[in-house]
């Protein structure tokens, strides 16, 4: 069973891939997810509609809250 989350916004990382940020409301923790990889990216890591790890989204909260 699938739990419900809000969209927070999208980012596009330097390698290409399009990462939407989600807040899951049973829990409210911050997902990070591949939506569209990147045409040059060289990471196996980047696969679509698959969660990125902790530390690249804490890298990536960092760089949204930049913009």
């Amino acid at each position: 069973m699938g739990s419900f989350v809000r969209l927070l916004g999208f980012t596009t990382l330097p390698c290409g891939c399009i990462v939407g940020r989600y807040r899951e409301l049973a829990t409210n923790r911050d997902l990070q997810y591949v939506e569209e990889k990147g045409n040059a990216c060289q990471s196996h890591t980047h696969r679509r509609n698959h969660t990125l790890g902790e530390r690249l989204g804490t890298v990536l909260s960092a760089v949204v809250k930049s913009a």
